[in-house]
């Protein structure tokens, strides 16, 4: 039986931080508002002239240089992040792979948005145990939505806690620790056109709105208050299930940033202590990238142990629920 691990992983921060008094500024809502409620201290925001390429080859270099591995080893590249590139119509993962010197990578994309991590380690778990010659599959994914906020839009002040950032991680076969257990996910499409950013598609090329838009923040508010929880739930039992675990079995969560108040409901709602959780208050929701950079931060600061059931938690607007499980440590 193949056997897939998490091998390794590495972010990347942009040198820029937002701190929460400029996010007051910039929105209108109280600094304590923005501390407290969205649970935000500050968030890194990409360059200028920093795209999502430049990022996820920061992010790829920092792990390849960690562990060693030679470039000209990598199998796959899978772009995961943000469909908002360099370029509107337009492959980042060929771009990645190129600049890092991936001569051997079949480059794929998966672009999506916030449900991005746990989806991608599904994909490259089933790339390698479908095909035997595969031996690893380097995933990256890179967040520069900040950019697409419209601070004076009172539909989107949900996502203000948008930051940059990238994450990278290597699965490998039979790697010997950090074992991917299992991935779930389910999806609720009539939320499928409440978020977007109008402009760029074949339905408004031109002459839609440039920044992320809302079109009926309390109708879907009204929905996800009765619905989010219970998804979330049922996505984890479903990963858990597919690693022959329970929810009692969990040891840390690494969510997607959220509020204050839904991350500590999420946490209820799975059981689990939320000092058992990470909380990504000083980057803020990177689109597909949290998940992965907050156990990537949980790792190297010692929050989670050999032996310790890890659950990736992720939403996305669309609204897809995703769910990965890993058991860090040696192969049991």
């Amino acid at each position: 039986m193949t056997r897939v691990s998490l091998a390794a992983t590495a972010g990347y921060l942009p040198e820029r931080w937002m701190p929460a008094a400029e996010i007051a500024v910039a929105s209108g809502i109280p600094e304590p508002v923005i501390l407290d409620k969205f649970a935000l201290s500050g968030k890194h925001i990409a360059a200028p002239d920093e795209h999502i390429s430049d990022m996820s080859v920061r992010a790829c270099e920092a792990l390849l240089a960690e562990t060693g591995v030679s470039v000209e080893e990598i199998d796959v590249l899978m772009y995961f992040g943000s469909m908002w590139k360099d370029y509107a119509v337009w492959q980042a993962a060929p771009w990645i792979a190129h600049r890092i010197g991936a001569v051997n990578a079949y480059a794929v994309e998966y672009d999506n948005v916030s449900c991005g991590a746990p989806v991608a380690l599904r994909l490259a778990r089933d790339m390698l145990v479908a095909e035997p010659e595969l031996r690893n599959v380097l995933v990256v994914g890179a967040c520069r939505e900040s950019y697409l906020l419209d601070y004076e839009n009172v539909r989107s002040r949900f996502m203000f806690n948008f930051g940059d950032g990238a994450v990278a991680g290597l699965l490998v076969r039979d790697g010997g620790r950090n074992e991917l257990l299992g991935s779930y996910g389910l999806t609720d499409g009539s939320l499928s056109l409440q978020v977007k950013v109008a402009r760029g598609g074949s339905v408004h090329a031109d002459d839609g709105n440039p920044y992320l838009d809302v079109v009926d923040p309390a109708a879907m508010k009204e929905q996800l208050d009765r619905t989010s929880l219970q998804n979330f739930v049922r996505t984890a039992e479903g990963a858990l299930a597919r690693g022959g675990l329970r929810l009692e079995d969990v040891a840390y969560v690494c969510p997607l940033h959220v509020k204050r108040s839904m991350h500590v409901a999420l946490c209820e709602a799975l059981g689990i202590d939320v000092a058992r959780s990470e909380v990504l208050d000083d980057t803020g929701h990177m689109s597909g990238v949290d998940t992965l950079l907050g156990l990537d931060r949980a790792a190297r600061a010692g929050r989670v142990a050999d032996g310790d059931v890890v659950l990736l938690l992720a939403a996305g607007t669309g609204y897809t629920w995703a769910a990965s499980v890993v058991r860090w440590g040696p192969f049991a």
